[in-house]
């Protein structure tokens, strides 16, 4: 038997995914490399009046792991940190010289939340502290954007997508220059690395779906999955898989090579609409230059086929008629 591993948040999803399409625990448990009792015991734990939902699963779980974990740390504790403090200790040096000796390790997060709630009552334990910098870049954070409803995670895509195998299976995003509105979406189709692009005045969801199903539309028989990144412009999925006919995946959050294609457009896309370029001022004549240029230009991966001719399965001439 496989030991016992919480699910995370990310594994609820294709969970969910997966027991929506019909499997069973047994299925859906091999398919997410667990034990059954995994999954039994979250359904068990984590089920609503709506059945194991992903979201509201995770929800439950953190509520009760919150509530199950009480203050382990009492003042005598604080203390001695307090003391190690005014000695001009790190919270770092305290955490291990405690474990060392035998006494409660504490966290040094935990300290450096102490010393931030002790200044934010007028204390002056902070001054002890080496660095006096406002802010600390923290690691590991947990994820603090949108979360999407109904998203469902690139983890429940079928295989055959990561292969490319086939012509239909694609990866959009949003192309931005920080603190300037314009934005462009790009779309391009994994096997042939076929791009499209157009302009949007802001990045919303509304204005994302009407993009993405302009661009796909006149290929909607073609499309068969879309997978996007976890910005809030994609809330709107369900509306665009609908009006495809196609089902949309969302790849892990900060995973941007679960999107390779999609990121190597990007990088070819720069050639001509520079990375310092205000992205409000690109023309369509621009965008429509760019994208010729870039499917009627050989790639490597393609035999030196374009994405054009991979596209439509044909092939054009392309240096018959160049002047010699």
């Amino acid at each position: 038997m496989k030991p016992y591993t919480p699910l995370t948040q990310e594994s609820r999803y294709p969970m969910d995914a997966y027991r929506q399409a019909g499997l069973n625990q047994t299925e859906t448990a091999k398919k997410l490399r667990v034990d059954k009792s995994t999954i039994s015991r979250e359904i068990r734990r984590n089920r609503g009046q709506r059945g194991d939902r992903a979201q509201p699963a995770h929800k439950r779980c953190l509520a009760r792991r919150a509530e199950s974990h009480g203050s382990r740390i009492g003042g005598s504790d604080w203390q001695r940190v307090e003391t190690l403090i005014r000695q001009e200790w790190s919270p770092a040096e305290i955490r291990e010289r405690l474990t060392q000796e035998g006494q409660r390790p504490i966290s040094h997060e935990w300290i450096y939340q102490y010393l931030k709630r002790d200044r934010q009552d007028r204390g002056t334990l902070y001054r002890s502290l080496r660095c006096q910098r406002q802010r600390r870049k923290r690691h590991g954070r947990p994820e603090r954007r949108g979360h999407l409803k109904n998203r469902v995670s690139i983890e429940a895509r079928p295989a055959l997508v990561e292969r490319r195998c086939r012509i239909g299976d694609g990866e959009g995003d949003t192309l931005i220059r920080p603190r300037h509105p314009g934005v462009l979406v790009s779309h391009v189709e994994r096997r042939s690395g076929y791009p499209l692009l157009a302009a949007l005045p802001r990045r919303t969801a509304p204005a994302f779906r009407e993009a993405t199903v302009t661009l796909l539309g006149p290929f909607r028989d073609r499309v068969h999955t879309l997978t996007l990144d976890n910005g809030t412009e994609g809330a709107e999925h369900e509306r665009i898989a609908q009006s495809l006919g196609a089902a949309v995946y969302f790849a892990h959050p900060y995973h941007s090579w679960e999107r390779g294609t999609n990121e190597k457009t990007h990088g070819l896309i720069r050639q001509y609409l520079l990375k310092h370029r205000d992205l409000s001022t690109v023309t369509r004549k621009e965008r429509n230059h760019a994208t010729e240029r870039l499917n009627h230009r050989p790639r490597k991966r393609l035999g030196f086929r374009t994405p054009y001719e991979a596209f439509f399965h044909t092939r054009t001439s392309l240096t018959v008629a160049l002047p010699t």
